[in-house]
């Protein structure tokens, strides 16, 4: 077993970069601190599948992970990523059910697993942390809605159009890294990785956008939107 590079009190005070438990006090930190088992990763490796029993939450303290779910014909659809600082696998911290999604580490990854009875233990003496669990919960309820929307309905063009949108408005900038692959970024629209690169490049020809290795440049937001919209 690999030992772990952080003690009980800095785990506890990088625990306070987690949105989740930022509001703890710093005894009901060390106290997840201390009981919390560090887990490294590589690109690739799998954190966890699809139908395993859950034996409690992923506190991701380095890297970025992919959540995807597999059809029995081996078919991938990508539910979302998450980067460090934050959380995977909080739904059966709660329904005592197996991880309902698969989760694979995109970079190398450094994450804390807090197991099930000691994170209650915690929510019976401080409530509020179990509301902050409903919101990150609501959060990837309506991550999922608009996925669904977004599979379900209009072309794949339009769905990269409304992608291109998201990730222009979580940088808050019309100037963008993209926080994916072709590869990732298909696999949650529903599509290959050809049909998005072929997209890309007829955005680029009708000076909607320039694309400049993984770096996004809305040159036309409205037309954007427009083809966002558009039903076909």
């Amino acid at each position: 077993m690999q030992r772990s590079a952080y003690g009980a009190g800095p785990k506890a005070r990088l625990l306070v970069r987690v949105a989740l438990f930022a509001g703890l006090s710093e005894p009901e930190r060390w106290a997840l601190a201390e009981r919390a088992v560090e887990k490294r990763y590589r690109a690739g490796e799998l954190l966890f599948v699809e139908g395993d029993p859950c034996p409690g939450m992923y506190v991701l303290i380095e890297g970025r992970v992919k959540i995807y779910k597999t059809s029995p014909a081996g078919r991938e659809i990508m539910l979302a990523i998450e980067e460090a600082p934050s959380t995977v696998a909080e739904v059966p911290l709660f329904d005592d059910g197996p991880f309902p999604a698969s989760v694979m580490a995109l970079d190398d990854v450094t994450a804390w697993l807090i197991r099930k009875e000691d994170f209650r233990q915690v929510c019976r003496q401080n409530p509020d942390l179990a509301l902050k669990v409903l919101a990150v919960v609501a959060r990837r309820l309506r991550g999922l809605v608009n996925l669904v929307e977004s599979v379900t309905f209009g072309s794949v063009r339009q769905r990269l159009a409304r992608a291109l949108l998201e990730f222009s408005e979580q940088a808050g900038s019309d100037v963008f890294r993209l926080p994916v692959t072709h590869e990732e970024l298909a696999l949650r629209l529903g599509t290959v990785r050809e049909v998005v690169s072929r997209n890309l490049s007829r955005f680029q020809a009708e000076g909607l956008l320039e694309v400049t290795r993984g770096r996004v440049r809305l040159l036309d937001r409205t037309g954007l939107e427009r083809e966002a919209e558009t039903e076909i």
